[in-house]
């Protein structure tokens, strides 16, 4: 019999969700309370593209420099704490940041050991900027365990950050599928910051959340958590803000990455006391043979104008503008661009006390492989109509300049032709121990839908009112997981919100393939639309490239709700 104790939990937080969060979260992270690992998620898909147009200006560039900033005072405050950092800051050039980060030790006289990872580097097709495959957490875990205080990497998945510290200090292999597939759900919790404690949340009415704390989770040998944040930091840890960031950016009942096949229909999530959630049963599956990857390339040039609309008819103007530029374009001879794309947004109110009120927005979008196709011959066409169009001409600022614009594409390779390699504190190069891929996985069964609500009385009302909601992008989709918090309202909503009533409420969805996932566990459902942000946030297809606000704007569309349903809540827009 096996009497040793179990391991003690590993405390991890974050301290970034993105190239350009919180400066001071570092310091936050390290004096707020006790922590032993500590990470940075610097890295999306735009931030790739940017760090390619970086790295061609400086070959010794390529990753994030924000980090190294950080870290002139996290350093020590690290070291005198004894927490480790792992960072994907590393970008396309995680040796650079490496042998920065070992300069700066030096500098500031702290003595700590340095590792980094690499292997993500694909070959780059001609045309292309980038190309880099998306890791898993054996290589940090290789690194933390030869020694390493601070392990740097290129493109890892978000949750790589978690699962490689976990398996290092649990002694996980790679087969411990349900440990790892537990790590992968709180890392994905922790990886966007503080969305996790309230930030971006739907009910943000509910809470004081100016100043949300960074979160932190409490990993268990069997790959159990707890969600949490250091004690007197602002924001909330609740079932809802975890069960929101859960939803964010995934899919079905399978989260697939390159450690482990998290079932996210096994899911549990109960209060752990203020400010803590456990997750727990979550079942792990293998994950698939092959490791996704993301090329990125410059898409061709943009340009754009805003032409502000004030007072009285509103759609004549625009009407007017249209024809002026088209007109404008012909009798300057120059072909119009290849893509041309006008939205009226009707932010004017009648009667308006202010002249911002009072206006509307025509937004002009041009899009050419010729920059200049949408250059001067746009900017040029534009500032003509100055003096000769509708009455109250104006634009928010000059047109200017065509811009490039980039593209975000997904592939996968066999994960066997990625060299996943831990570079060593000594030197020493290790590849890292991959899975062994022999599991078979068996078809998901649909999931049960509960009975239906009770027919009764309705009352139209926003969604919102009743859901919450989050919403992101994966290349050109978008995704929109939507959740209640009790289960009357469940029953309700698991056979209202059917693809055809999603489609009904967000009209621009309405031609495009939408998916719907069921996850009874977190009387949630996830929609993903394909196609609607064209290619990807970087081509900026849309005026919210990332569809983050789509979820709101389901919540805010009005449906009939039972009347039942509704009481108790204290609201203008149920009686408006």
């Amino acid at each position: 019999m096996n009497d040793a104790p179990a391991p003690a939990p590993l405390r991890i937080g974050n301290a970034s969700g993105f190239y350009g969060d919180r400066f001071d979260a570092v310091r936050e992270m390290l004096t707020g309370g006790p922590l032993d690992v500590l990470t940075g998620d610097y890295l999306a898909e735009l931030t790739m593209l940017i760090l390619g147009r970086s790295r061609l200006k400086d070959p010794e560039k390529g990753y994030a420099t924000t980090f190294l900033r950080q870290l002139e005072e996290g350093l020590g405050l690290a070291h005198e704490r004894g927490v480790k950092i792992v960072t994907n800051a590393g970008g396309l050039n995680p040796a650079g940041l490496a042998d920065a980060v070992r300069k700066l030790a030096a500098k500031v006289g702290v003595p700590v050991t340095v590792a980094h990872v690499e292997g993500d580097s694909l070959p780059v097709p001609d045309g292309f900027l980038t190309a880099n495959a998306y890791l898993g957490g054996a290589g940090i875990a290789a690194c933390l365990r030869a020694g390493a205080d601070i392990v740097v990497t290129g493109r890892v998945t978000d949750a790589a950050l978690v699962t490689g510290p976990a398996a290092a200090h649990f002694g996980w292999g790679p087969d411990d599928l349900d440990a790892l597939a537990g790590a992968v759900v709180a890392g994905h919790v922790l990886e966007c910051g503080t969305q996790a404690t309230g930030g971006n949340y739907a009910f943000f009415g509910e809470h004081d959340v100016r100043r949300p704390g960074f979160p932190l989770a409490e990993i268990h040998a069997d790959g159990s958590s707890v969600i949490t944040k250091h004690d007197g930091t602002g924001g909330v840890v609740d079932l809802s803000t975890v069960t929101a960031q859960l939803l964010y950016e995934t899919g079905g009942a399978r989260y697939a990455g390159p450690d482990v096949t998290a079932r996210l229909d096994t899911v549990r999530l109960t209060p752990d006391g203020p400010d803590r959630v456990r997750i727990d049963g979550v079942r792990g599956e293998a994950p698939p043979p092959t490791l996704k990857a993301g090329l990125t390339r410059l898409g061709g040039w943009r340009n754009q104008v805003v032409f502000v609309l004030t007072g009285l008819n509103i759609e004549a103007k625009a009407r007017l503008v249209k024809e002026q530029f088209a007109d404008a374009l012909e009798r300057g001879g120059a072909r119009p661009p290849a893509g041309i794309r006008w939205e009226l947004a009707r932010t004017d109110h009648p009667d308006a006390d202010t002249e911002e009120r009072a206006s509307a927005l025509l937004r002009l979008v041009v899009r050419d492989q010729d920059a200049d196709a949408v250059g001067r011959t746009v900017s040029g066409a534009a500032v003509e109509l100055a003096l000769g169009s509708y009455p109250g001409f104006h634009v928010t600022a000059p047109p200017g300049k065509a811009a490039p614009y980039g593209v975000f594409e997904a592939v996968y390779v066999p994960a066997g032709e990625v060299e996943h390699t831990a570079v060593l504190p000594d030197g020493r190069r290790e590849i890292a121990e991959q899975p062994s891929l022999t599991q078979e996985l068996a078809e998901v069964d649909a999931p049960p839908l509960p009975a239906p609500y009770p027919s009764g009385p309705t009352r139209r009302a926003p969604l919102g009112l009743i859901a919450g909601a989050r919403s992101g992008d994966k290349g050109g989709d978008a995704n929109v997981g939507v959740w209640v918090r009790d289960d009357d309202a469940w029953r309700w909503l698991a056979h209202e919100l059917t693809v055809e009533r999603f489609r009904q409420l967000l009209p621009e969805t309405a031609e495009l393939t939408v998916v719907r996932h069921v996850l009874p566990n977190l009387r949630a459902l996830n929609f993903t639309v394909h196609g609607l942000l064209g290619e990807g946030v970087a081509a900026q297809a849309r005026f919210d490239p990332q569809a983050k606000a789509v979820g709101e704007w389901l919540r805010s569309r009005r449906l009939p709700v039972p009347v039942a349903l509704l009481e108790g809540i204290d609201d203008p827009e149920v009686s408006a």
